[in-house]
């Protein structure tokens, strides 16, 4: 468990936690590895878990009708995605496809919501974590839109 703690110190939403903090958290996480061209999960599936990269790209991705697809952003170690479905239950607002072989830590709506209720303290961390990467992807997003609109690509 020790190892998983340390590598959940290098992924960008937990490198704020505590020691203490991210021994938790590593002890409901479980280990995945996807080849090449697989998808994680696609728009519209239940969002069930939160996937935090430790090697490899995950490309997020919409199919836009009439042009294909349409990369959102490719993500790489250090990085989380499928954060927003098990916030707000919602269906996944995306797909995820491997960009580059991968392995991931994932960790589920059930015990992530399990160990929040069970750890205050540890509730308050990782929230104000997602709220400061939610703002930080909603900035990004803002950036591109503005670019779109100033070049009339949009």
């Amino acid at each position: 468990m020790m190892d998983r703690a340390e590598r959940l110190s290098g992924i960008q939403l937990f490198s704020g936690l505590r020691p203490e903090a991210l021994e938790l958290i590593a002890k409901v996480t479980t280990e995945e590895s996807h080849g090449l061209g697989t998808t994680i999960f696609k728009h519209g599936d239940v969002g069930d878990k939160l996937y935090l990269i430790l090697e490899g790209k995950v490309r997020i991705s919409r199919e836009v009708p009439g042009m294909g697809e349409e990369a959102l952003a490719v993500l790489g170690p250090g990085q989380v995605f499928g954060e927003m479905a098990l916030l707000d239950e919602s269906p996944r607002s995306a797909d995820a496809r491997v960009h580059e072989r991968c392995r991931l830590l994932a960790l589920t709506k059930d015990a992530f919501d399990d160990l929040l209720f069970m750890h205050k303290a540890l509730a308050y961390e990782v929230l104000w974590a997602v709220v400061q990467m939610l703002t930080q992807r909603l900035r990004e997003t803002n950036d591109k839109l503005t670019f779109l609109s100033i070049s009339g690509k949009f």
